[in-house]
């Protein structure tokens, strides 16, 4: 499939919502062409380089439309993509363009492994100050990725793999990881405040 392409330093994700401000003149040429055509377009993940991945998105409506043509806008992710080739710009457009493979998706997880990710999922979310409520059965590995400390190199990394039960694991091994930094930061924040206060202490019994 060819798509247009829209690279940003950010990793839009399947199923997500994405507000996206356009200002730049090519990218509003690519949202009047999508507009018109109802075709979908490719946010293209850049690090340092382009990345090669990115995701297919649809336009699903415009906030606001400003004088000199800029844009707000609201997108969902679709479909994760490999890019096969890159043509910067398209034929007779301002904005880049190119070929895609998208990528495999297995659905397929065990209740062990769905219960284990929702528990530290919580968890992370607490620590993080992130408190929502959920259906734990609608939750993927996708809905909270944004929210739970991944770098954008490992946001890339979880958009590559192809099955659910691999996401999972990925984000599982990460809870792991970074929930007792995050306790001991915390633990170490809560001593710090203690510094130049006046404490009472119990009396030690030797």
């Amino acid at each position: 499939m060819y798509l247009p392409f829209f690279p940003l330093k950010l990793v839009a994700f399947p199923g997500e919502e994405l507000n996206l401000h356009i200002f730049e003149p090519r990218y509003q040429e690519l949202l009047a062409d999508v507009e018109e055509n109802k075709t979908s377009f490719g946010i293209c993940v850049f690090t340092n380089q382009l990345s090669g991945y990115g995701t297919e998105v649809m336009l699903e409506k415009i906030n606001k439309r400003y004088d000199d043509g800029r844009l707000d806008i609201q997108t969902r992710g679709f479909r994760a993509f490999k890019i096969l080739t890159f043509d910067n710009p398209m034929r007779g457009k301002l904005y880049s363009g190119g070929k895609v493979d998208f990528l495999k998706d297995d659905p397929k997880i065990t209740d062990v492994q769905h219960h284990e990710f929702i528990f530290y999922l919580k968890e992370m979310l607490h620590l993080l100050n992130f408190e929502v409520e959920f259906d734990h059965l609608l939750v993927n590995s996708f809905t909270f990725a944004h929210k739970v400390g991944l770098r954008l190199e490992e946001e890339l990394e979880l958009l590559q793999m192809e099955s659910e039960s691999e996401r999972t694991d990925f984000l599982i091994n990460h809870f792991k990881r970074m929930i007792p930094v995050i306790k001991a930061v915390e633990s170490a924040k809560e001593k710090i405040k203690l510094n130049g206060h006046h404490k009472y202490l119990d009396p030690l019994n030797f």
